[in-house]
């Protein structure tokens, strides 16, 4: 099993991680909209996906393949019950690591009905085997099973009902060309914009029953790092603050008091990501340093560094990945407060150089 196989360890637990949770799961399944024209975001994929959807009902055939692809929290697993439920299909839902036998997918494949929506997560993360038995399971709606064993072993081929498959992947770079180009549609999910944020914050305050102006849900959309799900965890943290603290309202104030008291910054970067470029700065001058005496110097894993504080500070123009190893940028130093060292003068006229010349 690689690294890639598992997330860094603490990125679950984090306000700011973009990885569900046990409360998360439970909280989505009751913000999530329930169709296309509740869903917030996303507006290219929204109308293109509503073509394929509407051409599919119109010919009476379930809908072409569905491949999703994005950072987690986007709104994949939303997208693909949507798609079930414009379709007017039930919907099955599992993951590529619980997937690790062949037999594992033709048990999944053989017991769906006509028209029945599979959503595969992480689908990068299976077997090979069953990618294989995949392929033919999606172009021709059949399978091999194979019964026995050595050279008496015979396969059984086993004919499918029509089905759609959605596949949800976070790193799409994973998925082999043969089973990229079985997926009629693909659509790449991008991070949402504040005033999307804003939409969300505002919807989810409504269903969740919350007090909250303008301002407040804009404060809380600036530090979401451009993910609804994690746009909902703080809306739930400012909410536990405003009911005891406050007046249950939130506004602009109470939410930034409430997230500085759980350490989510203006920008949207927690107590991992400041220890990071703290280190970097204060430690290391903005580098040039390496991951791994980054890492020491923060205390953490060096896959939690790069896997779970490096990916926004990156995005965010606050670190920079190089050849010689990771430098600070000028908006980092800003964003923290320091001063950048200032390079040493040049040599002027008539003084000496470096070899005295």
């Amino acid at each position: 099993m690689t690294r890639d196989d598992h997330p860094a360890e603490g990125s679950a637990e984090r306000l700011v991680g973009a990885t569900a949770d046990g409360e998360d799961s439970a909280v989505e399944a009751a913000l999530r909209p329930k169709d296309l024209t509740e869903f917030i975001g996303q507006t290219k994929v929204r109308e293109q996906l509503d073509l394929v959807l509407r051409a599919a009902r119109a010919r009476g055939a379930t809908a072409d393949h569905v491949l999703l692809s994005g950072a987690p929290g986007l709104g994949k697993t939303t997208l693909s019950m949507i798609i079930a439920a414009e379709m007017g299909a039930p919907i099955r839902i599992t993951s590529g690591p619980a997937i690790q036998h062949a037999g594992d997918l033709a048990a999944i494949l053989s017991s769906l009905t006509e028209g029945e929506v599979l959503f595969l997560d992480e689908i990068h993360r299976m077997s090979r085997p069953a990618e294989e038995m995949l392929y033919m399971a999606m172009e021709d709606f059949r399978v091999d099973v194979i019964v026995g064993k050595g050279p008496g072993a015979t396969a059984i081929p086993l004919e499918l009902p029509p089905f759609t498959l959605v596949g949800a992947t976070t790193r799409a770079g994973l998925l082999p060309p043969p089973l990229r180009d079985r997926f009629g549609f693909t659509a790449h999910m991008e991070f949402y914009e504040p005033a999307e944020l804003e939409r969300v914050v505002h919807r989810s305050a409504r269903l969740l029953d919350v007090a909250i102006d303008a301002e407040g849900a804009a404060e809380i959309a600036g530090r979401s790092r451009g993910t609804p799900r994690i746009a909902n965890r703080l809306l739930r943290r400012v909410r536990d603050y405003a009911q005891v603290r406050a007046d249950g309202v939130i506004t602009k104030e109470v939410a930034a008091r409430a997230l500085a008291v759980y350490e989510v910054d203006d920008r949207g970067l927690d107590r991992l990501d400041r220890a990071v470029l703290d280190a970097l700065l204060r430690l290391f001058g903005g580098g040039p340093v390496g991951l791994s005496t980054l890492a020491v110097a923060v205390g953490e894993e060096r896959e939690t560094v790069e896997e779970v504080a490096e990916p926004f500070l990156v995005r965010e123009g606050l670190l920079a990945r190089t050849p010689r190893g990771r430098i600070a940028t000028p908006a980092a130093w800003v964003h923290m407060g320091l001063t950048p060292p200032q390079p040493p003068p040049a040599a002027g006229p008539g003084q000496p150089g470096l070899f005295g010349s």
